[in-house]
C-alpha cells in the first residue's frame, strides 16, 4: 500500500526532456543469468553509434563449457551416443542459461550447432551438424 501511494512511483510525469548530445552510458545490473552490462555511446546528434551488451552468458561461457565437457566425458562411453544422451549434455547449458539453446537460433528457425565427437587420442570421430 505504501508503494502504491508513493508519489514517485504513480506520477505521470515520469519522462524528464533530453537535449541530445555525445555521451557515453554504462548500466550493469544483476539478471536471472547473471550481471548484465549495456554500454551506449551517442553522436553529437543523440543517435547511438556503438553498443556493447555483454549479458550473463558470456561470465559464464568457461564455466559452461567445462560443464558441457564433463557431461559429455560422463556420458558418451566407447564412442555410442545418441540424441537422448546429446539431449543431456545440452542440460549442462541450459543449468547456466536456459534461454541460450532456444535463443540462438538462424534465422530460418534451425539451430547453427556443430558437435564433434573426439576419440581419447583427441581426433574427431563423429561430427553433427545441425
Amino acid at each position: 500500500m505504501e508503494l502504491i501511494a508513493d508519489p514517485g512511483i504513480i506520477d505521470p510525469n515520469t519522462r524528464i526532456a533530453v537535449t541530445p548530445r555525445a555521451a557515453r552510458g554504462v548500466g550493469v545490473v544483476e539478471a536471472p543469468r547473471g550481471t548484465l552490462i549495456h554500454d551506449y555511446e551517442t553522436d553529437e546528434k543523440g543517435l547511438v553509434k556503438d553498443v556493447n551488451i555483454i549479458v550473463g552468458t558470456t561470465h559464464n561461457n568457461a564455466a559452461i563449457n567445462m560443464s558441457v565437457k564433463k557431461a559429455a566425458q560422463d556420458l558418451i562411453k566407447n564412442g555410442k551416443y545418441d540424441q537422448g544422451l546429446l539431449n543431456m549434455v545440452e542440460m549442462a547449458i541450459r543449468a547456466y542459461d536456459p534461454c541460450l539453446s532456444c535463443a540462438t537460433h538462424e534465422l530460418d528457425g534451425r539451430i547453427p550447432v556443430r558437435v564433434n565427437i573426439v576419440n581419447h587420442a583427441g581426433e574427431i570421430v563423429a561430427n553433427l551438424v545441425d
